[in-house]
């Protein structure tokens, strides 16, 4: 059986329990994804399926990957991801996988690209407390001495400096999905998950905490 598949973020929003009380969700548009490829053991080295999600122009694609997909019989898709399968499921290209292989109350994974917030300093970024904020220190929002001594003489790997914040790809783990919608292809998520608005994400199940 195929874990997961690829969605679209279209917002956040709130829903009402039974008891009155307010949840924040992420509502998904999720699927319907395409198999464009069966991977096996005997030609790969190992079980998997290729999904495409989206819409792409034909003339917009490569000689070889428009080749690729009308091999599986699918449309061109916009994105494609691998997930792995057991050696015994039966999933073939073509196949199409839809939001109903998630339930509600089941833990997911949700993987997604953060907002980029481009170039920023140190208190920002890393959350400094900077310098004193009179008095004339000049010193306000500087990072500070980042010097070593004689020994070892150098800066570390892996210094909290100024630098590119967010659109970096980022895992919210153990997400509890609230409620499933197969004929409009949308899950709706406790929480909040990584990415702007019409991001693509991928939803897996669990990976931590199913022993």
């Amino acid at each position: 059986m195929v874990t997961g598949l690829m969605g679209k973020k279209l917002g956040m929003t709130r829903i009402y329990t039974e008891s009155g009380a307010a949840e924040p969700v992420t509502v998904l548009e999720a699927g319907p994804c395409t198999v464009v490829q069966r991977k096996t053991t005997e030609c790969d080295g190992y079980e998997a399926v290729q999904l495409g999600f989206g819409t792409k122009l034909e003339k917009r694609c490569t000689k070889p990957l428009r080749g690729h997909f009308a091999k599986a019989g699918a449309s061109p898709a916009s994105v494609l991801r691998e997930f792995r399968l057991d050696s015994g499921d039966e999933v073939n290209a073509g196949d199409t996988v839809k939001v109903d292989i998630f339930e509600i109350g089941d833990r997911v994974d949700v993987a997604g690209i953060s907002k980029g917030k481009g170039f920023q300093g140190v208190q920002k970024r890393w959350g400094f407390g900077g310098g004193p904020a009179s008095h004339g220190s000049n010193h306000h929002r500087e990072p500070g001495s980042i010097g070593m001594s004689a020994d070892p003489s150098k800066v570390h790997k892996g210094k909290k400096l100024p630098g590119r914040m967010g659109n970096k790809r980022i895992t919210a783990q153990n997400l509890e999905i609230i409620s499933v919608d197969p004929e409009k292809n949308l899950i709706l998520i406790r929480g909040s998950i990584p990415g702007a608005n019409g991001g693509v994400v991928v939803v897996r199940k669990r990976v931590k905490g199913t022993k």
